[in-house]
C-alpha cells in the first residue's frame, strides 16, 4: 500500500513495519530494535491493555459457566428436577454464545469502521455491568420467572460484549507486531482467556467452601460482583492504548468498507467456514473440560473444590505456555502447532473422564493440565495469528469476530447435547464423541487452509 501525501511522519512515530507495506524509510533502526525486543512501546501499551481487558472479560464471562455447573440450577430453575435444572442452566450458558455472532458483527463492524480501540472500551463496559448485574438478580424464590428471565438477558449481553471482545483483542496486539511475530504477540491477549478462566473458578473455589446454605444465599454472588472493580482497572487501561498502525494506514489511503461484514460474506465464505470450523475445535476444548466434565465430576462423590482446584492448575499451566506456543507457530507455522493441540486433547480426554472423578486430586489436575495447558494451549497459541493471515485489515475485525464466534457457538451446545444425550445415565460417553468429532473437523479445516499474507 503506498505511504500516500503526509504518511512519512506516521511511519517514524508508528515504527513498526507490516507486510503491506514495506519500504527502506519503513524499516528504520528502530523496527530492527522492535524485533530484538517485541513489546516495546507503543507495542507494549497495546499488549498490556489488550491482555488485561481480555483477563478481566474472560473472567466475566466464565463466571458463568462455573456458576451454572454448581449453583445457578437450583437457584433459577427450581422447580425442575435436578438432571432438568442442570439442562437449563447450560442452555442459559449457550445463550451467551449465540449472541456472540451478533456481537462479533456489530461490534466488528464499528472496529472495522472506527477503530479497534473504541470498540474494546465499549465491550468491556457492555461485560462488566451484566456480570455485576447477575451478582444482584433475585432468585426464582424471590421473583419468580422474572428471575430466569432477567438471568438469560445478562447472559445475552455478555455474549455481545464478548463476541466483540476476542477479535478486537487480538488485533490490538498482531496489528501493532512485526510480521514474523503475530503469533508471539498474539498468545498475550489470548493468555487473558486462562488467567480470566483461573481467577473466575478459584473465586468459585473459594466460596463453594461455604455452608451450603451460605452459598446459596449469597456467596454465590461474590465472584459477580468483584468485576465492578475489576472493569474499572480495565477501563482505564484500555483508555491509555494507540490505535493500531494498520487500521490507521487503512483509514489515510481510504480503504475502510461501507459494510465490512457483507465484503466477508461475498468474498470469503470458504475461510469463513474454514475458520468457523478451526474455532470449533478450540471452544468444544474449553466447553467440554471446564463446563461439562466440572458438571460431570460434581455428580460423583468427590469434593467440588478438588475439581476445581485442577481446572486452576491447567488454566495457569496455559497462561505460562501459550508464549511458547506462539514463539513456535512463528517458527514453525501455525498449523503445525494447531493440530498439534487438537491431537493433544483428543488423546487425553478419554482418560480425563475417569481422572476427574476418581477422587485424587493429583490426577484432576494431571488432566487439566494436559488438556488445556498442552493442547489447549497450542491450538490458542497459534489460531489467532492463523485467522488473521486469511484475512486483509480492511474487513479484519468483522472477519475475525463472526469467524470465531460462530465457531464458539456451535461449541456453547456442547454441554447441552452431551447432557440430553447422556439423560439419567452417569456417561461421559456423548461429551468425548462430541469432542472428538469437532476436533477432527477442525483439523481438516486448518490442514486445508492455504498460508496468505496478511493482506492477501
Amino acid at each position: 500500500m503506498p505511504a500516500g501525501p503526509g504518511n512519512d511522519w506516521y511511519s517514524v512515530v508508528e515504527h513498526i513495519p507490516t507486510a503491506a507495506a514495506p519500504s527502506a524509510t519503513t524499516v528504520a533502526p528502530e523496527s530492527v530494535e522492535q524485533a530484538r525486543s517485541p513489546v516495546r512501546s507503543p507495542g507494549r501499551t497495546a499488549l498490556i491493555a489488550a491482555t488485561i481487558g481480555t483477563t478481566i472479560e474472560w473472567y466475566d464471562f466464565y463466571l458463568y459457566s462455573t456458576a451454572s455447573a454448581l449453583v445457578l440450577g437450583p437457584l433459577f430453575f427450581p422447580q425442575r428436577s435436578p438432571a432438568a435444572a442442570t439442562l437449563a442452566s447450560f442452555a442459559t450458558y449457550a445463550a451467551g454464545f449465540v449472541a456472540r455472532p451478533i456481537g462479533g458483527a456489530v461490534i466488528g463492524h464499528f472496529g472495522d469502521r472506527v477503530g479497534r480501540k473504541s470498540m474494546l472500551v465499549l465491550t468491556l463496559l457492555v461485560m462488566g455491568m451484566a456480570t455485576v448485574l447477575v451478582g444482584v438478580l433475585p432468585t426464582y424464590a424471590q421473583a419468580g420467572i422474572w428471575a430466569p428471565i432477567l438471568l438469560v438477558l445478562l447472559r445475552v449481553a455478555q455474549g455481545v460484549g464478548i463476541g466483540g471482545e476476542w477479535g478486537g483483542g487480538v488485533l490490538m496486539a498482531t496489528e501493532h507486531a512485526p510480521a514474523h511475530r503475530r503469533a508471539f504477540f498474539s498468545s498475550f491477549p489470548a493468555a487473558g482467556f486462562p488467567l480470566g478462566l483461573a481467577a473466575s473458578t478459584a473465586m468459585f473455589s473459594l466460596v463453594v467452601l461455604l455452608p451450603e446454605d451460605d452459598l446459596l444465599t449469597w456467596g454465590w454472588r461474590l465472584p459477580f460482583l468483584l468485576s465492578a472493580v475489576l472493569v474499572a482497572v480495565g477501563i482505564a487501561v484500555r483508555l491509555g492504548v494507540a490505535e493500531t498502525p494498520e487500521f490507521l494506514r487503512a483509514r489515510r489511503a481510504g480503504g475502510l468498507v461501507r459494510v465490512p461484514i457483507a465484503e466477508v460474506v461475498r468474498q470469503r465464505r470458504t475461510d469463513v467456514l474454514k475458520g468457523a470450523a478451526a474455532a470449533l475445535g478450540l471452544a468444544m476444548v474449553v466447553s467440554i473440560f471446564s463446563v461439562y466434565l466440572i458438571a460431570y465430576a460434581s455428580t460423583a462423590p468427590v469434593p467440588r473444590a478438588q475439581v476445581l482446584h485442577g481446572l486452576v492448575a491447567g488454566a495457569l499451566a496455559e497462561a505460562v505456555m501459550l508464549p511458547v506456543f506462539g514463539r513456535l507457530a512463528d517458527r514453525l507455522g501455525c498449523a503445525p502447532v494447531i493440530l498439534f493441540g487438537y491431537a493433544v486433547c483428543a488423546v487425553v480426554v478419554i482418560p480425563a473422564v475417569h481422572w476427574t472423578t476418581s477422587g485424587s486430586g493429583w490426577l484432576a489436575a494431571f488432566a487439566f493440565v494436559l488438556a488445556m495447558g498442552v493442547g489447549h494451549a497450542a491450538v490458542y497459541g497459534g489460531i489467532a495469528a492463523h485467522l488473521v493471515a486469511m484475512f486483509p485489515a480492511r474487513h479484519r475485525y468483522s472477519a475475525l469476530a463472526v469467524t470465531y464466534q460462530l465457531g464458539a457457538t456451535i461449541a456453547s451446545f456442547g454441554p447441552l447435547l452431551a447432557a440430553a444425550l447422556g439423560g439419567a445415565r452417569h456417561t461421559a460417553t456423548p461429551g468425548v464423541v462430541i469432542l472428538l468429532v469437532s476436533l477432527a473437523l477442525a483439523a481438516a479445516a486448518v490442514a486445508a487452509t492455504r498460508r496468505r499474507g496478511p493482506e492477501a
